[in-house]
C-alpha cells in the first residue's frame, strides 16, 4: 500500500493544534473577505439564520467558540444578546471588528468559563480544525445552563449527484486558487481537504445526545453545501418527596 505524500497527510494531535493555529494567525488580515468573496455572502445569511433559530432572549449570554474574527459575536451583540469569544488564534483576534473586552485567548477544549453559565453556545465552520472534536462537546454541556442552546454552523456536502460534484470542484479548486491569489495558497488548500476531519450529521446528533442534549435538529443550506444543528441542554427534573 503506498503512503500518503507528506504535504497531503492531515494532521493529528498536538501537531494539528499548532499547524491550526499559526494557519489562522496568517490569514486573519484577509479571512472575512475570502469568506465573502467564496460564499458570494451566504456565510452572513446562515450566521443571521442560526442565530434566529436558536430563538433565545434578548439578553441571553453567550459564548461564541473558535470565534475568529467575531462575525457571531457582531450578529448576537446586533440582536440584543451579551456574547463573548473565543479563540486559540490572536491573529483572528487581533483582526476582530468587535470590542476587544469580548474576546478571550483560549483553548475551546479547555473555557475559561464557570458550570453552567451561559445560556447558550455558537460555533462556525470550526469543528474541523479541533484536535478533539467530543471533547468540545463535554465542554460545551459542561458551560451551558439548563434549557440552554447550542448551535452549530458548519460545511456540507450536497445529496444531490451534480451538485455534489459542482461543489467539490469548486471547494477543491476554486478555493485554493482564489485564497492563494488574495491570501495564502497553502491555507486555502488545506480547509476544503480539512473536510475529512468532519463528523457525519449522525455522529454529530449522538455527540449531543451523549453529553446531555436534546430537541436536536438539523437543517441544510444552500443545497447542502451548509448545514445547521441546533439543541437544547437537558433540565435537571427534581422529584419531589412524597
Amino acid at each position: 500500500m503506498s503512503e500518503t505524500p507528506a504535504e497531503n497527510r492531515l494532521p493529528t494531535g498536538n501537531e494539528k493544534r499548532k499547524a491550526v493555529r499559526a494557519m489562522f494567525d496568517v490569514i486573519a488580515p484577509r479571512y472575512d473577505l475570502l469568506n465573502r468573496l467564496l460564499t458570494f455572502r451566504l456565510d452572513v445569511r446562515w450566521r443571521r439564520l442560526l442565530v434566529k433559530t436558536l430563538d433565545l432572549p434578548p439578553q441571553s449570554q453567550l459564548a461564541d467558540l473558535a470565534c475568529g474574527t467575531g462575525d457571531f459575536c457582531r450578529e448576537l451583540a446586533g440582536k440584543g444578546h451579551l456574547a463573548f469569544g473565543f479563540d486559540l488564534s490572536m491573529g483572528m483576534l487581533q483582526a476582530a471588528r468587535c470590542p476587544r473586552s469580548s474576546l478571550v485567548q483560549a483553548d475551546v477544549l479547555a473555557l475559561p468559563l464557570e458550570d453552567a453559565c451561559v445560556d447558550g453556545v455558537t460555533c462556525g465552520f470550526a469543528l474541523r480544525n479541533l484536535v478533539d472534536i467530543p471533547a468540545l462537546f463535554e465542554e460545551v454541556a459542561r458551560i451551558v445552563r439548563p434549557g440552554g442552546r447550542v448551535g452549530l454552523l458548519e460545511i456540507a456536502e450536497p445529496s444531490n449527484r451534480l451538485l455534489r460534484y459542482g461543489h467539490g470542484v469548486y471547494f477543491s479548486r476554486v478555493v485554493p486558487f482564489v485564497g492563494g491569489l488574495i491570501s495564502n495558497r497553502e491555507a486555502y488548500r488545506y480547509l476544503p481537504r480539512s473536510a475529512a476531519y468532519l463528523p457525519s450529521a449522525n455522529e454529530l446528533r449522538s455527540f449531543l445526545e451523549s453529553t446531555g442534549f436534546t430537541d436536536i435538529r438539523h437543517q441544510r443550506l444552500s443545497g447542502g453545501i451548509a448545514q445547521i444543528i441546533t439543541a437544547t441542554r437537558k433540565r435537571i427534573t427534581v422529584h419531589k418527596s412524597q
